[in-house]
């Protein structure tokens, strides 16, 4: 059984991981190390919050194995208590036994400690090296991979420099003031100390937030009028964002053209330039072979190599946010036209949500599950009822999770909402009810931060975007938080359950998460200040985002929030409102146009042909070998593979070598000059 429920963990893990990659990412047009560190950064810290429940359980049964067993209990010189070793204690498991009741999910003692030394140490080199060096690289305008190496190391040695400057300092401490021997554990303790303090400072940030937002949003959700006015207030900005993009883009694709027509095609620095325009949107590709064609500029001013690899990767950027504001923008409109429809058959006699325009062809799901009428009752009747319970639910956990946080130092009495229902399920070995009770909680917990990771955005640098349209740049961004979050996350709930005894102080066998983090006891301003009283400061940043404190400050600095009592905010709804109203017309009249030639066709379309043949009209065979057809074939195969194509070169991988030497002797790039003729 516990093989069994390990691998099941493992490879349901593994799916959650990949199926969010494949949302957020590219898995065919992105560099395979992007999504490998990615994919393992993100499957590492989810495998942390699924094993730490059995990791749990498995620690209580051997403190149960210890307590009913005789030993000696061995104590220091000073008279204090020494924590249980198990690898020094002699057992009687005859007596043992029959008190104590194996866990189901009962992991031998010597898994656990290999599993989370590989987790835990991978995930810190994930963060902390590789995956800072990898998004300097993937956001490098470089057009080798020496150069990309290059830029890496010289943009991260700031980044490296701080950090072991910090490092140093906390040794320094250490030894002076601690007085500490340093030797290679301690150290490893010191560092250890330092991720989780820098972890658990952004966390409670984070949670602090979540705990709110969560069962707010969902509560506020089973309103359909609300969900409407925010889609509008959505549509209002994206569509500030969009003109911004496409004026970006513009420019920058007007740079690209002055270079194109500068650097002739026996340049130097030609290979560079056809590699930026294998970049470029294909529109603005065909413009510029044109302008190229036709263009006499002798004395233009030619650039240096440094001016191409910033205008390289000006390309990619601009690139990239256009095409990201594009598929939001067309994405918010379908949500605006069905909320919308939801809100006109609300009172429907027929119990169908009547479509404003036609939907694809629906799907096995759509057809025998979710029909028609499913979706009207869902929608209309029990989606309100469902979400505010769930949201009450919700509510009550985040209440949970604030009072332990706040209480979870007092080890007499136990206040600790999650340490009582943990203790009292260990009086009578209900193992199943403790691992419950810590993967709900620990669950929330994760979903409170990960959701605020997923869902917050700085600038233009940090965004993920579903979809498939998140750029490498906040791919890695994200593993190397969530790496960095949920170490002190599992070490924080380990303590709202007394689990660990850095916090509670108690003499108990250890987890086997804990033991490799080392004795935080050596750093006693970490182990009895920071760690105990930070975390209550979640209590203030829960009532901060309860008045929406965070969201009116944003809207005084110019990033406006949707708050609804916010006249701003009324003003967006009401431009959001008519532009959804415009797209709405421009859409509807394209729609009577397809149908009323559709219409033609079918009437008119069988006697048409042969009078046209009649008047003397020559018809076009569909003859596979004539020039005609072949011309229409690949002028249908280039529209068609335009648009993977394109996204494909916008990756920033080693394939920027091989594209250095695609043109021709004549001087003409090979893709370009492939569409030319076929037209």
């Amino acid at each position: 059984m516990t093989a069994a429920a390990l691998s099941a963990v493992v490879i349901a893990v593994f799916l959650l991981a990949l199926y969010l990659l494949h949302r957020y990412g590219d898995l065919r047009n992105q560099q395979r190390l992007v999504l490998l560190g990615t994919l393992l950064s993100w499957y590492l810290c989810f495998l942390i919050v699924f094993i730490l429940p059995l990791d749990v359980s498995t620690t209580i049964y051997n403190q149960c194995i210890y307590d009913h067993s005789n030993h000696t209990s061995s104590s220091s010189q000073s008279g204090r208590s020494v924590l249980p070793d198990l690898g020094s204690v002699s057992f009687q498991p005859s007596r043992a036994a029959n008190v104590c009741v194996k866990s189901w999910s009962y992991i031998p003692d010597n898994v656990l400690p290999v599993f989370w030394r590989v987790v835990y140490w991978t995930s810190q080199f994930l963060t902390w090296l590789l995956l800072p060096f990898m998004q300097s690289y993937a956001r490098s305008g470089a057009f080798s991979i020496v150069g990309k190496v290059k830029t890496a190391l010289f943009e991260n040695a700031i980044y490296y420099g701080t950090y072991l400057l910090v490092f140093i300092l906390l040794l320094i401490y250490a030894a002076v003031h601690l007085k500490l021997k340093l030797t290679w554990t301690e150290l490893q303790t010191i560092g250890i100390a330092a991720a989780n303090t820098w972890g658990l400072f952004l966390l409670v940030l984070l949670l602090g937030y979540g705990l709110v937002e969560i069962p707010r949003s969902y509560w506020l959700s089973s309103s359909n009028s609300f969900l409407l006015a925010k889609t509008y207030f959505k549509v209002a900005k994206l569509a500030t964002e969009k003109a911004a993009t496409e004026e970006k883009l513009a420019d920058v694709m007007e740079e690209v053209a002055d270079v194109n027509e500068s650097v002739r095609f026996d340049h130097i620095l030609r290979k560079y330039v056809d590699t930026i325009l294998t970049k470029c949107p294909t529109r603005y590709q065909e413009e510029m072979g044109r302008n190229v064609e036709n263009s006499r500029r002798e004395h233009d001013v030619v650039p240096t190599k440094s001016g191409l690899i910033k205008l390289h990767e000006k390309v990619i950027t601009a690139v990239q946010r256009h095409s990201q504001t594009q598929v939001q923008w067309t994405l918010l409109l379908e949500e605006a036209f069905h909320l919308e429809d939801i809100e006109k058959s609300q009172s429907s006699p027929g119990r169908i949500i009547t479509k404003s325009f036609s939907a694809d062809p629906p799907g096995w799901i759509h057809k025998f599950i979710y029909t028609p009428t499913v979706e009207w009752y869902w929608e209309c009747v029990f989606r309100k009822p469902f979400c505010r319970l769930l949201a009450v639910l919700l509510s009550l956990l985040s209440v949970a999770v604030v009072w332990s946080e706040c209480t979870f130092f007092s080890a007499h009495p136990v206040l600790s909402l999650f340490a009582v229902l943990v203790q009292k399920a260990e009086l009578h070995y209900n193992y199943i009810f403790i691992e419950m009770v810590c993967f709900i909680g620990i669950l929330f917990m994760c979903v409170c931060v990960y959701s605020t990771v997923f869902r917050m955005r700085v600038f233009n640098y940090y965004h993920l975007v579903p979809h498939h349209q998140t750029d490498a740049y906040s791919l890695q961004f994200s593993g190397m938080l969530f790496c960095r979050l949920t170490p002190p996350l599992c070490l924080n709930f380990l303590g709202l359950i007394h689990m660990d005894s850095a916090i509670s102080h108690q003499d108990r066998i250890q987890t086997s998460y804990t033991s490799i983090m080392g004795s935080m006891r050596l750093l006693p301003a970490i182990s009895d200040g920071f760690y105990i009283y930070y975390p209550m400061l979640v209590l203030l940043l829960c009532i901060a985002t309860i008045y929406n404190l965070g969201s009116r400050c944003l809207n005084l600095l110019g990033f406006y929030q949707y708050i609804t009592d916010n006249d701003w905010t009324s003003d967006l709804v009401d431009e959001g409102k008519e532009l959804i109203r415009r797209e709405r017309r421009m859409r509807q009249k394209m729609e009577d146009g397809q149908n009323r030639r559709w219409a033609w066709r079918e009437r008119y379309g069988a006697k048409a042909t042969p009078w046209r043949s009649r008047a003397g009209y020559t018809e076009l065979k569909n003859d596979a070998h004539s020039p005609e057809t072949e011309a229409m074939k690949n002028v249908t195969t280039e529209d068609g593979n335009a648009e993977e194509h394109h996204i494909s070169s916008l990756q920033d991988s080693s394939s920027d070598d091989g594209l250095l030497n695609q043109r021709s002797t004549t001087g003409r790039y090979r893709s370009l000059t492939g569409f030319f003729d076929d037209v």
